[in-house]
């Protein structure tokens, strides 16, 4: 026998600004020794909770940068109506001067040939010179350093850039005391030893992400940058902060089963005894991982309900068991955890990745409802 729901809801990422508030204010309180500022980092759409939204709350909760990966997305910055310094740190070599300083974006610079670009524009871009710290990935490899800031003060003779600041990145932040963080942080300080040598003088040196910004004040420097930290998401695992996201999906059809019964494609699934399956309108295409199917769990009627078969595109089958809902009943798929609903962490934990990942999936047809 199967019910199938007369009125479907449709499947809604609940996002809590309050949450990304109160998480901005423990960044703020933990670099307060420090005196370091706190860059907001609001890439990929704000980490998947909408960029403008989480922009000017953490500004409004006391982030005095913001950061980004693209100029247009420092555009979307500005338009959303703030007004703090905003840095783009992953720019083609290309990239469009004009502009970034039209909007007041600063740049970041991560080799000479980006700085060549950059000063031909002769826009007068404000630059943070980006050194590879130990990761090998973006940022000048510490053999162009020299060579970098000598064009560095060659392009700000001649007006053509604003030297702001240094940057660098961790590898292994979320690992307190490990050796390579020690390793970054002098890296760091020795290229801005370099950049002062030859007569620049940046007033901004940054390296610290969410995890170093919680775990270890010796890389506070001057700006911090939180990206992860804002919407709940601590790296180093040695912080509860508070989750700014809730997904739901309706339950559309309720459908019982004997035993032996074979559950979505490739009958990955099949029931051991009688069971009733609740059908969900969500899938990998709204950003659950295919590859968490047969291990992720969902709440329905207070009760954790494993996911059965495979997901897909479009639709998760859970395994009720004996406890019959109505359909149009409500599946939470993750949440704080507060009311025994999975979370971020344990969906990620279920796909093998981390809950960045998880955030920053959740498909463009999910509604959104922000609060």
């Amino acid at each position: 026998m199967t019910a199938v729901a007369t009125r479907v809801r449709t499947p809604t990422l609940e996002i809590d600004l309050s949450a990304v508030a109160a998480n901005t204010r423990r960044f703020v309180r933990a670099t307060a020794s420090s005196s370091a500022e706190v860059m907001a980092v609001v890439k990929a759409d704000g980490f998947g909770h909408g960029l403008a939204d989480v922009a000017r709350t953490a500004v409004d909760s006391g982030a005095t940068w913001l950061g980004v990966t693209s100029v247009a997305e420092g555009v979307a910055v500005r338009e959303s109506g703030v007004d703090v310094p905003v840095l783009s740190w992953l720019n083609p070599v290309d990239v469009d001067v004009e502009t970034a300083a039209r909007h007041r974006i600063d740049l970041a610079v991560p080799g000479v040939r980006h700085l060549a670009a950059i000063a031909a524009a002769g826009a007068g871009a404000r630059v943070h010179l980006q050194l590879d710290t130990g990761m090998a990935r973006d940022g000048a490899a510490e053999d162009e350093w020299r060579a970098l800031m000598r064009a560095a003060r060659r392009a700000e003779a001649a007006g053509d850039v604003t030297v702001v600041g240094v940057m660098g990145h961790l590898a292994m932040a979320g690992e307190s005391g490990h050796p390579a963080n020690k390793q970054g942080l002098l890296a760091l300080l020795n290229g801005v030893e370099l950049a002062e040598q030859a007569g620049l003088r940046p007033v901004v040196r940054h390296l610290a992400a969410t995890a170093a910004t919680l775990t270890d004040p010796a890389t506070h420097l001057d700006v911090v940058r939180v990206g992860a930290g804002l919407v709940g998401i601590d790296p180093s695992g040695t912080t509860r902060l508070c989750t700014a996201l809730r997904l739901t999906a309706p339950v559309v059809q309720v459908r019982r089963v004997a035993a032996g019964v074979g559950v979505g494609y490739g009958h990955t699934h099949v029931t051991d005894r009688a069971t009733t399956l609740a059908l969900l309108p969500i899938g990998y295409a709204d950003g659950l991982p295919r590859v968490a199917s047969g291990r992720a769990h969902v709440l329905v009627a207070g009760l954790r309900r494993p996911v059965v078969g495979v997901i897909s595109m479009d639709q998760t089958v859970v395994d009720l068991g004996d406890h019959v809902v109505e359909p149009g009943a409500e599946a939470v798929v993750f949440g704080p955890g507060d009311d025994g609903e999975p979370t971020v962490a344990d969906w990620a934990r279920w796909a093998g990745t981390i809950p960045h990942e998880i955030v920053t999936g959740i498909g463009h047809r999910v509604e959104r409802s922000v609060r």
